[in-house]
C-alpha cells in the first residue's frame, strides 16, 4: 500500500496579503524589471508567479506526512517574523514568513534568499525538482521565476513576439553566462565581482547601443538640429485641415489643447495668432482662457479658429481619407540649464522636419473595424501613417544599424576567442556568430521601444512636462496634437533611454539554470499540461 502523501502548501494556505502587496508594488518598478525588455500586455506579476511555483513544489510542513527533512528545514528558518508572532511558532508559519521575504522585489537580487528557496524546493522534492513547461508563456513571468527557483524552464507560445521575449529572458542569458564582454572598451576590464551571470552580455548591449547612437547621428543628425543653442527635447505639432469656410480656404489647427506646461510657476501655452488666413503660435506665460484652449470640441468636431465656423467630424474624416490632413508646428521644447524651455515655432525647424525622405516604409494595413485602432476612420490606414517622415527615417536608420551592430559584435567576439565563428543562435550555437545575434536581439527590442516613442500618436503631458508613448493604453488612439521626440537628446523618448531600459531589464534575469523557448501550438503537446487559469 503506497504511503500517503502530504498536501502541497498551495492546497492548504498562503500569505496572500503579502503576495498581493508585492505584486501591486511591481507596477511602479520601471528600472531593472524584466518587463522593460519588451511590452507585453498580459504579463503576470513576478511575485505571484514566484509564490505559486514555490508553494506548488513544497509541502505543507505541518502535514503529518511531510518529508522529515523538509520539516526540519522549515524549523530551521528564522522564527521572528510577523506570521510566527501573530499565529504562533510552527513550521508552516516560519515558511509563511520566508515566503513574505521571497516575494519581495528585492529578493530577486538577494542570492541568500534565492539560495534558501532552492534548498527548500530541493528538500521537498527529494533532491529531484521537476522541470517546468508553460505552453502559454506570453510575457514569460512563469518560466522566468521557475528558472530563478532552480527549475529547468520550458516556454512555448504561438505568438512569435512572446517566443522572442522568452528566449531573451530564459534561453539566451544561460548560454553566455559568466562571459566577459567582447567590446574593446570593456573587454580587459573586470566588472564588480567579475563578469557574473549576464553582466558581460549587458555591458555589450550597452556598448553597441551607444555605438548605434553615434553612427545614427552621423547619418541623420542634420534632421535634429539644436534650437537657440539648446538641445531640442520635442517638437509639438497640431494636425490641420482645410477650413470648410470658403472665405478662409486655408489649413487650420486641430488641437485638443494649447497648453504646454501646467507646472506651478512654469505655466505657459501656445497662443494662436491670426494673421489674415494664416495662424501662427506664440509661447505665452500663464494658461489660456477656458473657452480658448484648443479647437477640438468633444463629441462635436472642431471649430475654425479663423472664422469660428464649425468643422464636423464627418468633414474631417472625408478630408483625412482623401489624404488632406496636414500638421503645423506649435512650439519647440528644449533642455535648458534649469529645466524645460518653450520656444515659438520656427519655419526653419519645420522645413528641416519636412525635408526627411525615408528610404523605407512599413507595409501593412491596420485592422479595419477594430475599435482599438482609431486612426483608420480618419485616413490613417497603413502602419506607416502613424509616423512622420523624420520618424520613419530615424527608425529605419536604427533598424539598419542593428544588423551592423550584430556583425561588429560577432567580429569582436571572434577576436576575443568566443569559441570560433560557430553555429547561429537558432541552431544552438554559442560561438561568435551566435553571440553577435544575441546582442542584436536586445538591440532590436530597443528599436521596438523607439517605435513606441517616435510616433505621431505620442502626446505631450503638460503636468509633468514629458511625453506619453503610443501605448499608454492597450489601443492606438487618434491623436490631434502630438509630440515628436528627439532620439539624440538625453530626455524623453531618446535612444539612450530605450537601450538603457533594455540593459537594465536584461540584467535582472537569472542565467544560472538552462531555459528553452519555442514557438508551438499547445495542442501539439501530450500530455496537455497548462498553468492556471487555463
Amino acid at each position: 500500500m503506497p504511503m500517503p502523501k502530504a498536501k502541497k502548501l498551495i492546497e492548504v494556505a498562503l500569505p496572500l496579503d503579502a503576495i498581493n502587496r508585492a505584486s501591486a508594488r511591481e507596477k511602479s518598478i520601471r528600472h531593472g524589471h524584466p518587463s522593460t525588455l519588451h511590452l507585453w500586455w498580459a504579463r503576470r506579476p513576478l511575485a505571484a508567479a514566484r509564490a505559486v511555483l514555490f508553494s506548488s513544489l513544497v509541502e505543507d510542513p505541518d502535514d503529518t506526512n511531510a518529508l522529515p527533512a523538509f520539516v526540519a528545514a522549515c524549523r530551521a528558518l528564522p522564527g521572528d517574523g510577523p506570521n510566527v508572532r501573530r499565529e504562533g511558532d510552527s513550521p508552516r508559519m516560519r515558511l509563511f514568513d520566508f515566503i513574505e521575504r521571497l516575494v519581495k522585489w528585492e529578493a530577486t537580487t538577494d542570492e541568500s534568499v534565492m539560495r534558501q528557496a532552492r534548498a527548500l524546493i530541493h528538500s521537498a522534492t527529494g533532491g529531484q525538482p521537476p522541470p517546468l513547461w508553460d505552453p502559454f508563456a506570453g510575457g514569460g513571468s512563469i518560466p522566468l521565476e521557475a528558472q530563478r527557483l532552480g527549475l529547468e524552464a520550458h516556454a512555448s507560445d504561438l505568438n512569435p513576439v512572446a517566443v522572442l521575449i522568452n528566449k531573451a529572458m530564459i534561453e539566451i542569458p544561460p548560454r553566455f553566462a559568466d562571459m566577459p564582454p567582447v567590446n574593446p572598451r570593456d573587454r580587459g576590464r573586470m566588472g564588480v565581482g567579475g563578469w557574473r551571470g549576464a553582466a558581460g552580455l549587458a555591458a555589450d548591449v550597452r556598448y553597441y547601443g551607444e555605438w548605434m547612437r553615434q553612427r545614427a547621428f552621423e547619418r541623420i543628425g542634420q534632421l535634429y538640429p539644436r534650437h537657440n543653442g539648446e538641445t531640442v527635447i520635442a517638437w509639438l505639432w497640431a494636425r490641420t485641415v482645410i477650413s470648410p469656410n470658403p472665405a478662409v480656404n486655408a489649413p487650420v489647427p486641430l488641437a485638443s489643447s494649447f497648453v504646454l506646461s501646467k507646472k506651478k510657476g512654469r505655466e505657459c501655452w501656445a497662443r494662436p495668432v491670426i494673421e489674415g488666413n494664416t495662424v501662427r503660435f506664440e509661447v505665452t506665460k500663464g494658461l489660456p482662457p477656458k473657452d480658448e484652449d484648443g479647437t477640438m470640441i468633444r463629441r462635436q468636431g472642431a471649430k475654425c479658429i479663423i472664422s469660428g465656423a464649425s468643422i464636423g467630424f464627418d468633414y474631417i474624416k472625408r478630408e483625412g481619407k482623401a489624404g488632406r490632413l496636414g500638421a503645423q508646428l506649435m512650439a519647440i521644447v528644449t533642455q535648458g540649464k534649469r529645466g524645460r524651455n518653450y520656444h515659438n515655432a520656427s519655419d526653419e525647424q519645420a522645413k528641416i522636419a519636412e525635408s526627411a525622405k525615408p528610404e523605407w516604409r512599413p507595409a501593412g494595413e491596420m485592422e479595419e473595424g477594430n475599435q482599438n485602432v482609431r486612426g483608420r476612420m480618419w485616413g490613417f490606414r497603413d502602419f506607416a501613417d502613424l509616423f512622420t517622415p523624420r520618424q520613419l527615417t530615424a527608425l529605419t536608420t536604427f533598424s539598419d544599424l542593428v544588423h551592423e551592430a550584430r556583425e561588429l559584435a560577432a567580429r569582436d567576439a571572434l577576436g576575443g576567442g568566443a569559441g570560433g565563428w560557430g553555429l547561429p543562435l537558432r541552431e544552438g550555437g554559442d560561438g561568435a556568430r551566435a553571440y553577435g545575434e544575441a546582442v542584436s536581439v536586445y538591440l532590436a527590442f530597443a528599436v521596438d521601444k523607439a517605435a513606441d516613442n517616435l510616433s505621431s500618436n505620442c502626446t505631450w503631458i503638460e503636468s509633468g512636462e514629458n511625453m506619453r508613448t503610443v501605448f499608454a493604453r492597450q489601443a492606438i488612439p487618434m491623436v490631434w496634437d502630438y509630440a515628436e521626440a528627439n532620439p539624440f537628446s538625453q530626455s524623453v523618448g531618446c535612444w539612450e533611454n530605450t537601450y538603457d531600459r533594455v540593459v537594465k531589464g536584461k540584467s535582472s534575469v537569472d542565467p544560472s539554470v538552462a531555459g528553452y523557448a519555442t514557438q508551438a501550438d499547445a495542442q501539439s503537446y501530450s500530455p496537455a499540461v497548462t498553468p492556471p487559469p487555463y
